[in-house]
């Protein structure tokens, strides 16, 4: 039999396992990437001839952007970009920034941040340098943005809370509708919908310093929480949190009306079964919503097949929430001394085998497509935590293997002599001096005998014994896994991490070669006549080449300040071939900056550029110059 000190050994033991599994999680969730940052221009290291007149940043899937998300810095320390950084054409997983006229030689550092499409947080720097390599008082370490090491760790805690209380309120739930209802069972689906409620809301309060790299003040920010509410995760947190009011009133309808005792009448049992069917389908609905709120900001939303990754993990959160919280509802009813029928063990025996099917389905598509080759599982970190997962179910389906053997061995006894004789004097008592405060003392005495002898009673019971020692077994496991799992969502997965290295590798081999084709660099004075009219345009063909172009155009008035004008054109003639004018399409970029990404020139030659220049309804000026395409 076991004693009180095994007991609590054993409770002792799984506290501190949880409490290592959250420490890992931690510093697995805060140190990963998973938008990898796959190309830049300029790039990385490399030496271009004049200033840019933008900075481009290209990554492995789509990011969304802040004011800061990327921030130049020259020599000296000082900001030099312009504007607020923006996705180029349109492309979710591109971002830019303007530099600043006028920008002199050195070594620049381009610290970037932005939270990735699967909502993590993802941060880096680069250098690269104008006419020649200078020192520079930044280092690529100190610019790139760190997430607090507190915020980190509490929001760490709260994602793991996050999905143990889904795992106990929706497992909980379905416990007691499909298998048995009782006090343990309810204390298990209420503590996972507060554990749920109040992780939901620690998150949505600390994710701003979280993808900002702030501090700890800065949770109440209501700035920062503005900016949250207005992204995809923080519109997942704040759905689940409405999605948790709905859960309460499931939860006040499952444990009070339906699985009250009433008469046995026929009525009564249709509207019993009518309610059933109600509360299912219900509860189906806000188990599939909760669970869609992580699938739709998190690894599910990015990445390939998305359309038909998110509805899969839905399907995967909802099976791990059946199998191991249907398994803590059923450790909580052995633990506490319910009796336990053999046809209530075998209903959920049978739940929990459909709902490993489900996970071996889903996990398989899912590891597919987070890994994508056999190399990554062993070569990648989420590869490796995927084997540890994967090791860690089989551990517990081993052991569900001898459940389902104690299970099959439950017997359902009646109450005993000794304990039905107790709950007798127990009775007698409390009716033999009505009235009594020491009636009533007794009675409870007497009731609290009755429970323990009743419980010794069923302790004793060898197959009930050998399932709870069972059932303990896999829970102790499944916290475990449930750690590896939050492990998983915060790490990069396999296919982006293999992106991310080749494009490194790629970047590695030209990082600090000089570009040997320059641009067209053009220099024209301008004036219109009129007041203000006098200033110079600097005009940028890259990679001035046949083909596909970028053209970048940057006005400034006679003291050398960036100035908008009303009107500016640009065309180009090649006079030899009789094409054109080809006229560009500029787009404003900031103050006397405009750009044309997508100019395209059918072939070398010497070209005629026309710049027309207007400062008001009648001052305007057209200047020419020639350009040489390769």
């Amino acid at each position: 039999m076991r004693t009180p000190t095994t007991r609590q050994a054993l409770s002792l033991l799984g506290t501190l396992l949880a409490a290592l599994l959250c420490a890992l999680t931690l510093g697995a969730g805060t140190a990963s990437a998973h938008a990898a940052l796959t190309a830049t221009d300029p790039r990385d290291g490399s030496v271009v001839p004049s200033a840019p007149q933008q900075i481009k940043l290209t990554f492995s899937e789509g990011v969304l952007l802040s004011a800061d998300s990327v921030r130049v810095l020259d020599p000296q320390g000082k900001r030099v970009d312009e504007g607020k950084p923006a996705h180029v054409d349109g492309k979710s997983d591109t971002a830019a920034v303007a530099l600043r006229a006028g920008a002199g030689n050195g070594t620049y550092t381009v610290a970037w941040q932005a939270v990735s499409a699967d909502s993590h947080p993802v941060a880096g720097a680069f250098t690269f340098s104008i006419g020649a390599p200078s020192k520079t008082t930044v280092s690529v370490g100190s610019a790139a943005t760190v997430t607090d090491p507190a915020v980190g760790a509490f929001y760490g805690i709260g994602r793991y809370a996050a999905y143990g209380g889904f795992i106990l309120l929706v497992g909980g739930c379905v416990f007691a509708g499909v298998c048995r209802s009782s006090r343990p069972v309810q204390r298990v689906a209420v503590g996972g919908w507060v554990t749920l409620f109040v992780s939901t809301g620690a998150l949505l309060l600390l994710r701003g310093a979280y993808t900002s790299g702030k501090g700890m003040g800065s949770v109440l920010d209501l700035s920062l929480l503005g900016d949250v509410l207005s992204t995809k995760p923080g519109a997942a947190l704040l759905s689940r949190l409405l999605l948790l009011s709905a859960a309460a009133v499931f939860l006040a309808v499952l444990f009070g009306s339906y699985v009250r005792e009433g008469d046995d009448s026929s009525t009564a049992t249709g509207n019993r079964r009518d309610l059933a069917y109600g509360l299912a389908i219900g509860g189906t609905v806000v188990a599939g919503g909760l669970a869609a709120t992580w699938a739709m900001a998190e690894h599910a939303s990015a990445g390939i097949q998305p359309w038909l990754a998110m509805p899969v993990d839905v399907a995967h959160l909802l099976g791990v929430a059946v199998w191991l919280g249907g398994l803590a509802a059923l450790l909580a009813t052995l633990w506490a001394g319910e009796p336990v029928r053999r046809a209530e063990a075998q209903r959920f025996s049978r739940l929990a085998f459909a709902s490993v099917c489900l996970l071996v389905a889903t996990g398989l598509y899912q590891a597919w497509r987070q890994v994508g080759t056999w190399s990554a599982l062993t070569g990648t970190e989420y590869g490796r935590w995927l084997l540890v997962k994967v090791a860690l179910a089989a551990v517990m389906v081993g052991l569900a293997f001898f459940s389902r053997r104690w299970t099959g061995q439950l017997a359902d006894r009646t109450e005993t002599k000794k304990a039905a004789k107790v709950r007798a004097g127990a009775s007698v008592g409390a009716d033999g001096e009505p009235g009594s405060v020491r009636a009533a003392q007794l009675a409870r005495q007497r009731a609290a005998l009755a429970k323990a002898a009743g419980k010794r009673e069923r302790d004793a019971d060898a197959p009930r014994t050998g399932l709870r020692r069972s059932v303990l077994a896999e829970s102790a496991v499944a916290v475990v896994l449930l750690a590896v799992t939050t492990v998983l969502s915060g790490t990069q997965p396999g296919r982006a991490e293999a992106a991310q290295e080749q494009a490194a590798a790629g970047s590695g081999t030209t990082a600090t070669t000089p570009d040997t084709t320059p641009p067209a660099q053009l220099q024209i004075p301008y004036d219109t006549g009129g007041a203000n009219g006098r200033g110079t345009a600097r005009i940028t063909v890259a990679p001035a080449r046949s083909g596909a172009n970028t053209l970048d155009v940057s006005l400034a008035d006679a003291s050398g300040r960036p100035v908008d004008v009303p009107e500016l054109t640009v065309s180009f003639t090649e006079k030899d071939k009789q094409i054109g004018p080809l006229r560009a399409t500029l787009k404003r970029l900031a103050t006397g900056r405009w750009q044309d990404a997508a100019l395209r020139l059918p072939m070398a030659g010497e070209w005629q550029l026309f710049l027309t220049v207007r400062t008001s309804d009648i001052d305007q000026v057209t200047e020419t110059k020639n350009v040489k395409i390769n």
